[in-house]
């Protein structure tokens, strides 16, 4: 940034679920620094066992995902003075699976694409500066891209241990 105070600053969820059906699960998310909460739900079809009463989780995940990038699009639009309409993106998100017997099965991502259809008027450049901008700033694909290791710990007794 030339002329400018850089600013930091962090962002944090924080989320309890429960279980609350065959397979569903009601997840309570606080988003502690802005005050605001939200409840929400998954659950899974009769394939694994559910009542499909919530979308899965990887149709949330692929909504958050979807989502995060035209919020930030439509952020970012004003602030680069980059005129746009309407915002279409069409996601694509690809896993395999493999399954030995009845053994748990695993998974692995194959690819996630996003297909961004601008109603715009402005230059090429400029979408394309808009899209990077986008891209940069969009919490969840930054994520994805930097391939972080998530932790987890188990409760024994009354002891937290890594998992």
């Amino acid at each position: 940034m030339t002329g400018q105070d850089r600013k930091t600053f962090e962002v944090i969820f924080e989320g309890t679920g429960i279980s609350s059906g065959k397979m569903r699960n009601d997840i309570h998310v606080e988003w502690p620094t802005m005050k605001e909460s939200f409840d929400l739900a998954t659950d899974e079809g009769p394939f694994h066992g559910g009542d499909g009463t919530a979308p899965p989780p990887l149709a949330l995940f692929t909504a958050a995902l979807t989502g995060c990038l035209m919020t930030q699009i439509r952020a970012f639009s004003k602030r680069l003075k980059v005129n746009i309409g309407t915002v279409e993106v069409k996601a694509r998100l690809h896993w395999k699976g493999e399954q030995l017997g009845n053994e748990p099965y695993e998974t692995s991502p194959v690819g996630f694409d996003l297909d961004i259809d601008l109603d715009s008027t402005a230059s090429q450049e400029d979408q394309h500066r808009l899209i990077a901008a986008a891209k940069k700033g969009c919490f969840i694909e930054t994520t994805l891209m930097q391939g972080l290791a998530v932790g987890h710990r188990l409760k024994i007794e009354d002891t937290w241990q890594d998992a």
